[in-house]
């Protein structure tokens, strides 16, 4: 004897999706603007807060001393190409925070997987965190040659005498997208390799700092012996390689003599093995 079975189909609601299907530029453009974001704490709580705002509080109180002592110094010529290469060790310990807190947290968290389901690539993901990285350090340091540059121009003889300042200014931040690459790129490369946010910012730190005594020891030989060795011997520190750069190609003053074409190479060559390797650590990531 067979059992009658009756099947019924109960209809809760679910619908198909009928919108607009943005696709991968709007995910993309998603994840750079969330990332810039979270780079100054934005979105979160008060305590992923504290350090960039602190950051740029300390950027923004030197520019202003700076226009204080500029305003009471006649003939004094506004900082700007020497202002990042002064606050540069700021500008690590902002890249070693602020890198893992964008690539640390989602290795640890293992979601990078639904980051890759679709429509995001696995080159789309890390380029979009060099951006927003790129971006965040170029305006911690814009806005306070920006109030550099307001300070200068209040203080000139005649309108006519702004336009030089406004060229100085510009090159000052064609300048200080030299440093914001540079730091990001390598400091986002060294904390893509480990998930514990600590220890990704102790690797940043170190991988910027650990040519330091390197350098101070060419330094003396160099101040020793003469010769290019003084000039050259940036080339080894990431801080004093975008210091050169920016300065022999944006700059008004430099010490590295004839040698800013070598710099230029060296720190682009830097960006490019860094975003190399980037890449290649993403298409191995989450499989």
């Amino acid at each position: 004897m067979s059992a009658e079975v009756n099947g019924v189909i109960h209809d809760i609601g679910y619908q198909r999706y009928a919108g607009a299907r943005l696709g991968r530029p709007y995910a993309v453009r998603s994840l750079y603007s969330s990332s810039l974001r979270a780079a100054f704490g934005l979105g979160r709580g008060a305590k992923a807060k504290i350090f960039p705002w602190i950051v740029v509080g300390i950027l923004t109180l030197v520019a202003v001393v700076t226009v204080a002592i500029f305003t009471q110094s006649p003939g004094m010529s506004m900082p700007y190409s020497e202002y990042p290469q002064e606050m540069s060790v700021l500008l690590v310990l902002f890249a070693a925070v602020v890198g893992p807190e964008l690539v640390s947290r989602d290795l640890r968290s293992g979601v990078l997987s639904l980051y890759f389901s679709r429509p995001i690539t696995r080159a789309d993901y890390p380029l979009a965190k060099l951006a927003a990285l790129t971006s965040a350090m170029w305006l911690i340091l814009a806005g306070p040659e920006l109030l550099m540059f307001l300070g200068a121009a209040f203080e000139v003889d005649t309108f006519s005498d702004v336009w030089p300042e406004l060229g100085r200014f510009g090159k000052a931040l064609l300048g200080c997208g030299v440093y914001a690459l540079t730091f990001s790129a390598l400091a986002l490369l060294v904390a893509s390799l480990a998930g514990r946010r600590a220890v990704a910012a102790a690797m940043v730190v170190a991988a910027f700092l650990i040519t330091t005594p390197v350098l101070g020891v060419l330094v003396a030989i160099g101040e020793a012996e003469g010769g290019a060795l003084e000039q050259l011997a940036g080339l080894v520190s990431p801080i004093t390689l975008a210091a050169g750069t920016s300065g022999w190609a944006f700059g008004d003053d430099t010490d590295i003599g004839p040698y800013g074409p070598v710099y230029a190479l060296t720190t682009l060559g830097l960006v490019v093995v860094c975003v190399a390797l980037l890449l290649a650590r993403y298409r191995k990531v989450a499989r």
